[in-house]
C-alpha cells in the first residue's frame, strides 16, 4: 500500500487516469488547459467514463489536492478552465 502523502502519485500512475501533458496545470489560459485536458481524454485508452467525465475528473482532482497551495489566482483559472472544458464537449454551464 503506498504511502497515505504519496497516493496522489500513485493515483496517477497507477490508476485509469489520464496521461497528461507535462505542467497542465500550471498553465495561465483556461483555454489551453482545457484543450490539453480533451486532447488527453480523447486520446487515452485508460479511461473508463467519457472523454469529458474524465477530463473534469483529473481537473478537480487536481484543484481539490492543490487544497491551500494553490494560490488564488492559478485555482481561479482552473475554474474557468471547467467552464471551457463544457464549452469544448459542447456541454451546458454549470449554474
Amino acid at each position: 500500500m503506498p504511502h497515505k502523502r504519496n497516493w496522489p502519485q500513485d493515483v496517477t500512475e497507477h490508476s485509469h487516469a489520464l496521461d497528461l501533458e507535462r505542467d497542465v496545470f500550471k498553465g495561465h489560459d483556461p483555454r489551453e488547459i482545457a484543450q490539453s485536458l480533451k486532447r488527453s481524454a480523447e486520446a487515452s485508452g485508460r479511461r473508463n467514463a467519457t472523454p469529458f467525465r474524465s477530463a473534469m475528473s483529473m481537473l478537480t482532482f487536481y484543484i481539490n489536492r492543490a487544497g491551500s497551495g494553490l494560490d488564488e489566482e492559478q485555482r481561479r483559472i482552473l475554474e474557468r478552465a471547467k467552464e471551457e472544458l463544457r464549452t469544448l464537449f459542447h456541454k451546458p454551464p454549470k449554474d
